[in-house]
């Protein structure tokens, strides 16, 4: 995506301005909710817990590149390919 801000004619607060904010005018629309926490924390608990089981690394990979050679092997068992845009 190619955004540029320049149409804009004042300047835009910055992230930490922007939060505090909408926290002060109640705009919840950046923040969840204790219920939204509490249902993560369920998904996110057995795959943590999956993933301390196995002895396997999870892949890495350096920011800036095309990810993991894992990556390409995973989807290539169903044929498939990532297609790399220049």
């Amino acid at each position: 995506m190619d955004f540029s801000y320049e149409s804009f004619e004042e300047e835009s607060p910055d992230a930490y301005e922007r939060v505090l904010l909408d926290a002060l005018i109640g705009d919840p629309t950046l923040f969840i909710r204790a219920d939204e926490v509490g249902r993560s924390w369920r998904i996110v608990d057995p795959v943590m817990r999956y993933w301390a089981g196995d002895g396997r690394p999870i892949p890495l990979y350096q920011a800036a590149t095309w990810g993991p050679p894992e990556a390409n092997s995973l989807i290539a068992r169903n044929g498939r390919s990532w297609r790399h845009s220049t």
